[in-house]
């Protein structure tokens, strides 16, 4: 097949994109060329710059794909640009949506395909399904072939998986775990979440390429395994050779005293129970077996992180603002103590 990808080298994206490699399938990745040195042999790029879309015209003028996949796209308009671009000229239009669209707070803890879109929450979220909404009135009304997948907490080699950190990522929480600090975990630790492997992901994102059964459907992408948030953070602490010390603080108290944005990214989405039933793509990709339990692949990404210092970004703001909150709520809790 000829498949071209709009991004290709994040998080998510550059797990299939080796995979599709691997199986020599002729792939193209549209960016703008700045991690191109990483990609696997055969792999062909097209070095543009998505939000110019003349330049994109001009980049791929003449050119037909089987499918082609928006990795980046957040807002409508963006969609709207790669409707222009597209129709008429893809077999199918896969779009990466997120499972953190779905109805918050949630009506039950089972998740699937079904369950209602709404997160007043997470203004990222209601772009998300904005986006959706524009492509599947799309399918509708014009039959342009699309397939939305909603990816949750998809995780790689090059960062760890956290409920709570700060805006440079996970490393210093990291840190933290190996300086013997306690780290903060969202609620009392007890609801469940789930990590994916995103070589697992690639696994049954491939499947649903050029599948029949895919056009105009959605279709969500997680491990089957569940955790709660105190196992996540043990696994990582077990890895590092180091007893974990949680300091659990409520997801509200969280949202309410810190400039990060725990409002859209914990209540509108981790601090929330939820269990993924994966029936349906099963069902349209057989083979479909996520096979990386999260003690698996964190093991693989903390030895990568940990090799390579460049990835060890310290956050000194976050672990500073970590001590205040724990300090805050030590001295709280004496005074409470001291009244009653």
């Amino acid at each position: 097949m000829k498949i071209l990808f709009i991004g290709g080298t994040g998080t998510i994206s550059s797990a299939i994109t080796r995979l599709l490699a691997q199986r020599n399938e002729e792939l193209y990745l549209l960016n703008r060329g700045s991690r191109s040195g990483e990609l696997p042999s055969g792999v062909k790029t097209v070095i543009a710059d998505i939000n110019d879309e003349k330049a994109v015209e001009k980049a791929l003028a003449g050119m037909t794909f089987d499918c082609v996949c928006d990795f980046i796209g957040f807002v409508p308009s963006q969609l709207e640009r790669d409707y222009r671009l597209f129709n008429g000229r893809v077999g199918q239009f896969m779009y990466i949506s997120s499972a953190s669209a779905y109805h918050k707070p949630v009506k039950s803890y089972i998740i699937n395909e079904g369950t209602s879109l709404a997160n007043p929450y997470w203004e990222y979220s209601r772009n998300k399904i904005a986006c959706e909404d524009y492509l599947m009135k799309l399918y509708r009304e014009q039959g342009f072939p699309v397939t939305v997948i909603r990816p949750s907490h998809t995780y790689d080699e090059r960062s760890v998986p956290l409920g709570v950190h700060g805006d440079k990522g996970s490393w210093q929480v990291v840190k933290r775990m190996l300086d013997g600090k306690p780290v903060l975990i969202h609620g009392d630790g007890s609801s469940l979440w789930t990590m994916t492997h995103n070589s697992d992901f690639a696994q049954g994102f491939c499947g649903l390429i050029g599948n029949p059964h895919a056009i105009g459907e959605a279709f969500q992408i997680t491990c089957d395994e569940s955790l709660t948030w105190d196992q996540i953070y043990g696994a990582i602490a077990d890895v590092l050779g180091v007893k974990l010390n949680a300091y659990h603080v409520s997801s509200e108290f969280l949202a309410a005293v810190s400039r990060y944005d725990f409002t859209g990214s914990l209540i509108g989405d981790k601090a929330c129970s939820v269990v993924f039933d994966n029936s349906k793509l099963k069902k349209a990709v057989p083979d479909f077996v996520p096979k990386v339990r999260f003690e698996q692949g964190v093991r693989q990404t903390l030895e990568y992180v940990l090799s390579h210092p460049e990835l060890q970004t310290e956050d000194p703001e976050f672990d500073e603002w970590c001590d205040r909150v724990i300090a805050a709520l030590e001295k709280a809790k004496q005074e409470i103590l001291t009244v009653g």
